[in-house]
């Protein structure tokens, strides 16, 4: 399963880690968001130890999504060294996020 980061969390959790850090922007009423969520947590278990890869429920953890102005969901945020790196917002392909994780780890 992927790491559920929340507004307590996310400093610690995606911010300080020296990793690459996906972060998935979901909620529970969205389609293309359940499409998607297996695909983060199969990467999830794909990169662990390499890669920080999870979800933030927007609608449970909103100070994160009002900080990097997430307005359309799913929004996924890839983050190194506390930095926005690339950027994908809608469903897409787990082949997509792979070519995406590894221009950047």
């Amino acid at each position: 399963m992927a790491f559920e980061f929340t507004d307590t969390n996310f400093q610690e959790s995606a911010l300080d880690s020296d990793k690459l850090v996906v972060v998935d922007f979901w909620a529970e009423w969205c389609g293309p968001c359940k499409m998607i969520s297996p695909i983060i947590d199969e990467l999830s278990t794909e990169y662990e130890g390499k890669a920080v890869i999870g979800k933030v429920n927007v609608d449970h953890h909103g100070s994160v999504s009002m900080k990097y102005g997430v307005r359309s969901i799913p929004t996924i945020l890839f983050l190194k060294n506390g930095e926005i790196v690339d950027k994908h917002v809608g469903a897409t392909t787990k082949a997509v996020l792979q070519e995406k994780i590894a221009a950047h780890m």
